[in-house]
């Protein structure tokens, strides 16, 4: 697919399906400039991605705002947030909903010094960036997104460990999501289950309840 048609269908989603109006379309336009630009000097994605960046980077963000109550619950913090998707992109999304605070975490001097600069650009409010690694902090947010940081047994740990309970943890994952999940997953005691990807038929999004 040219890379023109990737964006005007990953429109059309955003817009159809996970409700993106024309001002917050706007902003992701604005970033995806930005992130292209940046990369030309730095590597804040993968070359290869540059040409599919809207399905493979910004619908693929995008689509966890379908698991995402924010009328019932006030915070989220992406770990290993890179380039900021998912980020920045679910920054946008709840830049409206006043009681909404987004955390991101990232320790690349490039990537902080480049989302510092998107955040100021897009004028985003109630984002929070800390330069360095979430071992320093204490996490509290009612939602956790893990998207390429960390194996699964380590984000697991980190989830039962680090962070305060409940929240609820999402984790991006590839084609091999239930092979990795059934060897992470034994002796588990949160409720957790798979759903499918919109951008790729194979990979998935893990979906656990972390209550205790």
């Amino acid at each position: 697919m040219k890379s023109s048609e990737s964006k005007v269908e990953s429109k059309l989603v955003l817009a159809k399906n996970l409700n993106f109006n024309d001002k917050k379309l706007q902003l992701i336009e604005l970033f995806v400039q930005e992130v292209l630009n940046y990369n030309q000097k730095y590597n804040l994605i993968s070359r290869n991605s540059e040409k599919d960046i809207w399905n493979r980077h910004v619908l693929d963000s995008a689509q966890l705002v379908k698991h995402i109550d924010h009328k019932n619950f006030n915070s989220l913090s992406d770990l290993g947030t890179g380039a900021g998707f998912p980020g920045i992109i679910l920054s946008i999304f709840y830049s409206d909903v006043l009681t909404f605070h987004v955390k991101l975490y990232e320790k690349s001097k490039v990537k902080v010094k480049f989302i510092k600069g998107i955040i100021e650009k897009l004028a985003l409010k109630r984002v929070c960036l800390y330069d360095n690694d979430y071992q320093y902090h204490i996490l509290d947010a009612n939602y956790i997104v893990c998207r390429a940081f960390k194996k699964l047994p380590e984000i697991l740990r980190i989830s039962r460990e680090t962070i305060k309970k409940p929240h609820k943890l999402i984790v991006m994952m590839g084609k091999s999501a239930q092979d990795e999940l059934n060897k992470a997953s034994k002796g588990m005691i949160y409720k957790y289950k798979l759903v499918p990807s919109i951008t790729e038929s194979d990979s998935k999004i893990l979906l656990v309840d972390a209550t205790k």
